[in-house]
């Protein structure tokens, strides 16, 4: 089985790496059957490439930035290997100055990096509708703190799926199961390069 293989990056025999999938509806799963949320999706696709990785859905569902610097502590459990950063989109949707938002997003990278816990950051786009200067500050954060901070960085969480009807439910904003499917399919590779990079926990 698949599952039973174990990534070159995987030096305890039969240890599974454990990330947790820290974010806000986007990655909770908003709307879909457990199963078909975006942490059990991804861990599937990469026990099928055959890598020992066990994903924790530490994700809720209308989180802000400031939401997940509050509760980071106990949703990061010790023993965490790595975690995929997934938030910020509900900071653009109420028009959350950037500025704010960067600052948490650092606060919480700052934070894991103080316990020793590598970060994949997720990055987000503002809607076009906020106007110029919002989505050129906005859309920067993530760079730039990627950049700073010598994270792997997943540029657009959404790639693949932004304003396809098909691939979204009736809100727009939300993926259908199909939708989380084709994020995971699109990360995978990136993913998988933070994977690489990781030691796990004795």
């Amino acid at each position: 089985m698949a599952g039973a293989q174990t990534s070159p990056s995987d030096s305890s025999a039969g240890r599974s790496l454990k990330l947790v999938a820290f974010g806000d509806s986007l990655t909770a799963g908003y709307n879909l059957p457990g199963s078909a949320a975006f942490p059990p999706v991804l861990e599937q696709a990469l026990r099928q490439k055959g890598l020992a990785v066990e994903i924790v859905n530490a994700g809720v569902s209308g989180d802000t930035t400031q939401g997940g610097l509050e509760r980071l502590d106990w949703s990061v459990p010790e023993g965490a290997d790595g975690v995929i950063l997934e938030l910020g989109a509900n900071d653009a949707l109420r028009g959350v100055d950037p500025a704010v938002t960067r600052q948490n997003l650092e606060a919480i990278i700052a934070r894991l990096t103080e316990r020793k816990i590598p970060v994949l950051l997720a990055g987000m786009y503002a809607p076009r509708n906020l106007g110029e200067d919002f989505v050129k500050r906005f859309d920067a954060i993530y760079p730039e703190l990627a950049k700073k901070h010598g994270l792997v960085l997943y540029p657009f969480f959404l790639d693949g799926i932004a304003g396809d009807r098909a691939l979204n439910q009736a809100d727009g904003l939300h993926p259908t199961a199909d939708g989380v499917t084709v994020i995971v399919r699109t990360i995978l590779p990136t993913v998988e390069r933070f994977i690489a990079t990781l030691q796990p926990r004795s």
